[in-house]
C-alpha cells in the first residue's frame, strides 16, 4: 500500500472509530454556551504563540487549554509547533485521539516555512508545492478542511500573480484528492491587496482553493518597521470574502467597552454575513497590553456580542 492510501485509511480509521464527527468538523457548532450566532468560534494556536514558544505550554495540550480554559472546542493548527510530526502517524493518532476525548475539532492548519508558493523561479515554486504535499496529507489525517498557506514569491505584482496562480493550482490539484482546500490568507505583500488575491482566486478558478480572510494583516508595504502602505481592511475582507473557507478574527487591543481599537467588528462581521459565509471564525489574538489568555477572553466576548446584534 502507498503512503497516500496509507494515511487515507488510517485517518479515515481514527476518525471513524475515535470521533465520528471528526471529519466533518466546519459543521459542528462550537460556541461555549449554546449563543446563537450565525457562524462557529475557533481558536487559532497564533493566540498562545508566546507561552507555546516558552514552553509553557505544549502542543499536545493545546485543544484542551481551548477547551477547559476558554470554553472552545474548534481549534486551527500553526505547523510551526509541530513541524517534524507531519508524517509522523504515532503523533497525529494522539492528536487525534486527545480532540476526540475533548470533543474538540480539528478545522485547519495554518502553514508557515514550506517555500513560496508565488516563486518566479519554476524550480523553486514547484519544490514548495511539493514541500506542502505533506501537510495536505496531515490534514485529512486529522480531520481538518484546510491548510492555510501563503501566496508570496518575488517579481513584479503581475510576475508574483502568474506564479501564484501556478503554484497555488498545483497543489490544490494534488489536494482535491484528499479533499482538502488550500486557503490563502492576506499575509503581507500582494497577498494583502484585495483586488490581486481576489484575481488570483478567479484564475485558478478551483473549488478547493479560497481564501482565509484575516480583519488585519492588510499591510502590503513595510519601511523600518512602520507600514507604509495598507490596503483598507473593511474592502479586502469583502473582496476575499466569495472565496473564503475560513475567516480570522485578528486582534490587538481592546478600550474600555471592550471594542478592538483597529477593528469595527460590528461592519467587519456584517461584511462576513453579507457573504453567506456560516462556517468558523477563528480568535488570533496578537496583542501585547493584555495577556495572550485575556486577549483570548476579550476577542471571543467581543465576537459574540458582535454577532448577537446580527443573529
Amino acid at each position: 500500500m502507498d503512503r497516500k492510501h496509507f494515511l487515507q485509511l488510517g485517518g479515515f480509521a481514527v476518525a471513524s472509530a475515535a470521533m465520528p464527527g471528526l471529519i466533518t468538523a466546519c459543521n459542528s457548532k462550537a460556541n461555549a454556551g449554546g449563543e446563537d450566532l450565525f457562524f462557529d468560534i475557533s481558536l487559532a494556536q497564533w493566540s498562545l504563540h508566546r507561552t507555546l514558544f516558552d514552553g509553557d505550554l505544549e502542543h499536545l495540550d493545546f485543544p484542551a487549554t481551548a477547551k477547559n480554559e476558554f470554553g472552545i472546542t474548534a481549534v486551527e493548527y500553526v505547523n510551526q509547533f509541530f513541524k517534524d510530526k507531519a508524517e509522523d502517524t504515532d503523533y497525529l493518532d494522539e492528536m487525534n485521539s486527545r480532540c476526540s476525548d475533548l470533543g474538540v475539532d480539528q478545522v485547519l492548519i495554518m502553514i508557515d516555512g514550506e517555500g513560496a508558493l508565488a516563486a518566479t523561479d519554476d524550480k523553486e515554486r514547484q519544490q514548495s508545492v511539493e514541500n506542502h504535499y505533506k501537510w495536505v496529507e496531515a490534514a485529512q489525517y486529522l480531520g481538518c478542511h484546510s491548510i492555510r498557506v501563503n501566496a508570496r514569491g518575488g517579481g513584479s505584482r503581475e510576475d508574483q500573480r502568474k506564479a501564484a496562480v501556478d503554484g497555488l493550482g498545483s497543489l490544490a490539484s494534488f489536494a482535491k484528492d484528499y479533499d482538502i482546500n488550500i486557503i490563502v490568507e492576506n499575509h503581507g505583500g500582494y497577498s494583502s491587496d484585495g483586488d490581486w488575491i481576489a484575481g488570483v482566486m478567479e484564475e485558478v478558478g478551483m473549488d478547493n482553493c479560497g481564501t482565509l480572510p484575516d480583519f488585519g494583516n492588510f499591510c502590503i508595504e513595510h519601511k523600518d518597521g512602520e507600514c507604509v502602505n495598507e490596503y483598507d481592511r473593511y474592502k479586502g475582507v469583502k473582496q476575499m470574502m466569495p472565496y473564503a473557507k475560513g475567516v480570522s478574527a485578528k486582534s490587538h487591543a481592546f478600550n474600555a467597552e471592550g471594542h478592538e481599537t483597529n477593528t469595527d467588528y460590528e461592519k467587519m462581521l456584517q461584511i462576513v454575513k453579507d457573504a453567506g459565509y456560516t462556517g468558523h471564525i477563528g480568535i488570533e489574538y496578537e496583542g501585547s497590553e493584555l495577556s495572550e489568555s485575556e486577549g483570548i477572553k476579550a476577542t471571543k466576548e467581543l465576537l459574540i456580542q458582535a454577532g448577537k446584534e446580527l443573529s
